[in-house]
């Protein structure tokens, strides 16, 4: 098999996952981050069809120019919106669309001016300014998809003790891969002969799908499904040193006492050590609103919940790793402290200590 029939092959294997991966999506059968998944499925649907093209030809043997229809260009043109939205609702299920969100619709009426003046015949000034949007539209969904993230990150981290598998990282790895990816190929546009990185660019596409379908079918839901319990984590600001959370909620009093219970349970109960322990679930705990105990954790102790859970389980990890006798492995330890792998155990124990687990043991048995 030469390169031009292995990147034939390639080209259907894309072709068939992305349509295939977004049905999955769409019909969604486990239910969850339902509109995240509906946009999402539609934004794997547009991204499909760049590669009907060479699909077409693979079928008929001869040239089909598909993506110049009209109406291919401009439903093309929204695949980075929809991306964007399907990142809204995976960050905040509970948004809803308003009228100030017509925004969103500047970028594709320019476009649709652009390809309307084009098939009226103004071909050269409005050919490279829909070029302009295209490139423009597509930096700035990018950015702003990563930007939701990065908050969206920060915000987990004020209602829940393990954050990975919610933390959306897979969908920041698409995006940094899919950027050096299309600045590659328009700095090889501009100085090589673009066909011969069609087998390149065609295999990291397939190898980002891969990725793509296996972490964005095994993403759990993200926030409760109860409404009252999301809306509360959802409106509890991402930044514990903000203004909002530094505004007095509850008395001085009332604050010593939910701390004094606090570091009660911690201590004599050892709360810490559920590895499902959230904000929701240490509130009911307390008897307080998350609100209220959100406030007192970031208020009273200075951190956010993660750090504040976490840190009890990295002195019992340590404990634990000091011991001799100790039978339990580094993964077995993780899991006895509370946390749910040893991925998120390693990154945590290391960021607080500035050692790995494995590290700490060696030095604390003198080895």
């Amino acid at each position: 098999m030469n390169t031009s029939e292995l990147n034939s092959f390639i080209v259907i294997l894309i072709y068939g996952s992305l349509v295939l991966l977004s049905l999955l999506k769409l019909a969604n059968p486990l239910k969850v981050n339902r509109k995240a998944n509906f946009w999402f499925g539609l934004f794997l649907f547009l991204w499909s069809t760049f590669w009907i093209d060479e699909i077409l030809f693979l079928i008929t043997h001869s040239v089909v120019e598909f993506h110049s229809l009209f109406l291919v260009r401009f439903i093309q043109f929204l695949t980075p919106v929809f991306f964007y939205f399907s990142v809204l609702f995976y960050t905040n299920p509970s948004f809803r669309f308003k009228i100030t969100d017509l925004k969103f619709l500047l970028f594709p009426a320019g476009f649709l001016i652009c390809l309307t003046a084009s098939a009226l015949g103004y071909t050269t000034p409005f050919e490279y300014l829909s070029i302009m949007l295209i490139l423009i539209q597509a930096l700035f969904y990018t950015g702003l998809s990563y930007i939701t993230i990065r908050k969206h990150k920060k915000k987990i981290q004020q209602f829940s003790s393990n954050t990975e598998g919610i933390n959306l990282n897979w969908l920041e790895y698409i995006i940094l891969v899919l950027l050096l990816v299309n600045i590659t190929y328009i700095i090889y546009n501009l100085f090589y002969d673009p066909k011969s990185l069609n087998f390149f660019i065609n295999t990291v596409f397939l190898g980002v799908i891969y990725f793509v379908g296996y972490y964005s079918l095994k993403q759990k839901e993200i926030y409760p499904l109860e409404e009252k319990q999301r809306e509360e984590l959802i409106s509890i600001n991402e930044n514990p040193d903000s203004e909002e959370i530094k505004r007095k909620l509850i008395s001085d009093e009332e604050l010593f006492r939910i701390k004094t219970l606090l570091e009660a349970l911690m201590s004599i109960q050892k709360t810490y050590l559920d590895s499902e322990l959230n904000l929701i679930k240490l509130a009911e705990t307390v008897s307080v609103s998350s609100h209220h105990l959100s406030y007192v954790i970031n208020t009273g102790f200075g951190k956010n919940f993660f750090q504040y859970v976490n840190e009890f389980r990295v002195e019992y990890a340590k404990k634990l790793l000091k011991e001799n006798d100790s039978r339990l492995s580094i993964l077995g330890i993780a899991y006895e402290s509370g946390f749910n792998s040893k991925t998120s155990f390693n990154t945590t124990f290391k960021k607080l200590t500035g050692q790995t687990p494995s590290e700490f043991k060696r030095i604390s048995s003198g080895l």
